[in-house]
């Protein structure tokens, strides 16, 4: 079983997904503003509106082993991000979440080759026995991607969070 500690690079025929630098932050905020994803409730974007307090709770939850960030990369350019989130190496599950991407990546198959290697590495190197993919009921693009996967839908959690 790989180190759960460390964010490594995984790279596919289209993306790579590197650790999330802090100079990333530039085109992070450029993703959002120009889809105005920050704008929407359910996207968790809003948070890149204060970029530094954004990325200063992502680092304190990689401090904790809570969470690992990434920074996609396509055509040489960071185009979004994702995370593995809520990490419990003890009982090997972990959430694949906190995913955006510049408009102009968006349903060109950059997520779910992320996505695709994002699991790969959790079931294969990490040993999860469980992967969580979590979106808003509303969130009617998520749940799109979420089913290009092959994911399994277990349900609905109300009132949550």
């Amino acid at each position: 079983m790989s180190d759960w500690r460390g964010t490594p690079t995984l790279s596919g025929r289209h993306v790579t997904l590197r650790p999330l630098a802090d100079d990333d932050l530039p085109a992070l905020v450029e993703a959002a503003r120009a889809d105005d994803l920050w704008d929407t409730f359910y996207a968790n974007v809003s948070q890149l509106k204060q970029p530094d307090q954004w990325l200063a709770a992502v680092r304190r939850d990689e401090a904790a082993d809570r969470a690992r960030a990434f920074a996609v990369v396509h055509d040489g350019a960071v185009v979004g991000t994702t995370r593995y989130l809520r990490m419990a190496e003890p009982h090997r599950r972990l959430e694949v979440g906190g995913t955006f991407y510049a408009r102009r990546v968006q349903r060109t198959g950059v997520n779910t080759e992320a996505k695709r290697l994002l699991l790969a590495n959790a079931f294969d190197a990490l040993g999860c026995v469980c992967v969580q993919l979590r979106t808003d009921a509303l969130n009617r693009r998520s749940q799109v991607a979420i089913e290009r996967l092959g994911a399994t839908r277990d349900g609905v959690l109300r009132g949550h969070q």
